[in-house]
């Protein structure tokens, strides 16, 4: 394997320069291997968009792409505000997930994100340069009820959406679906619907709907913010008001784990 940027006390050295042509071309296919994957991971459709996300000049992605050397702090800086494994950004081996949490097997998901026999377009490197962004879901299910303990949060599959769509809403890297479960919600909400989390929108926006944790349980609820109080409020009428005293014992195991932007209905299963 040709490698573009090879870190040697801490330090990057350029190898393409010293390629013969073929060598080089190979050099050049694994940087924009690599390069989509850093796109894919921070969500970005464009190198401007990219250089925001790794919070440096446009000039800096340019001047990479000239010369084929991916910086070592920009795979650790992704890796860690992304929480991408440093692996897959630059072998495109193991789980994309930092940790090793592979895609899990559940009702009607194949294992792994991609069938082997998919068409190569299908591939998540390919998703960004098609404009879209693929969103984890997780096996965790939102309580629109009295509160949900199935908080494990195992992936269980990927979704594409349309990345443009994606940012109208908030920050596409930052996105996770989840199902909810109970009646609270309700019509807003039914019972296994699924919403669309941006776990960066977590400042508390009254009447925002949102998904809380509170110690082990985890709601999805409309939200408002009293002196002293959070006050977890329910579509359904049968259901009344969860009060948190943000004073009290339960106040420091409360968390905002992000607003819904989007939610989806099932007719068939």
């Amino acid at each position: 394997m040709v490698l573009l940027g090879v870190l040697l006390k801490g330090k990057v050295m350029t190898l393409a320069g010293s390629l013969a042509p073929s060598d080089e071309k190979a050099a050049t296919a694994e940087f924009q291997e690599i390069f989509t994957r850093l796109k894919l991971a921070t969500g970005a459709g464009t190198d401007t968009e990219l250089a925001k996300a790794l919070g440096i000049k446009q000039g800096a992605v340019s001047a990479a792409k000239r010369s084929l050397q991916i910086p070592p702090v920009w795979i650790a800086k992704v890796s860690k505000g992304f929480s991408v494994s440093a692996d897959w950004l630059f072998y495109g081996t193991g789980p994309m997930e930092r940790g090793g949490a592979a895609v899990a097997s559940g009702p009607g998901q194949t294992t792994g994100a991609i069938p082997a026999d998919a068409p190569p377009w299908m591939a998540p490197e390919a998703a960004p340069s098609m404009g879209y962004t693929l969103v984890p879901k997780v096996q965790a299910r939102l309580a629109a009820g009295s509160g949900s303990l199935e908080t494990e949060g195992e992936v269980i599959g990927y979704y594409a959406f349309k990345t443009d769509f994606l940012r109208r809403k908030g920050r596409p890297q930052k996105m996770v679906l989840m199902d909810v479960a109970g009646d609270s919600m309700e019509p807003i909400l039914l019972d296994r619907d699924t919403v669309l989390i941006d776990e960066s929108q977590n400042a508390i926006i009254s009447g925002g709907l949102f998904a809380v944790g509170v110690e082990q349980e985890v709601f999805v609820k409309y939200l408002d913010r009293i002196p002293g109080k959070l006050v977890l409020r329910s579509k359904n009428s049968d259901y009344q008001p969860i009060e948190v005293d943000m004073n009290g014992d339960l106040a420091a195991s409360v968390r905002i784990i992000g607003r819904v932007v989007w939610s989806c209905r099932e007719y068939v299963r």
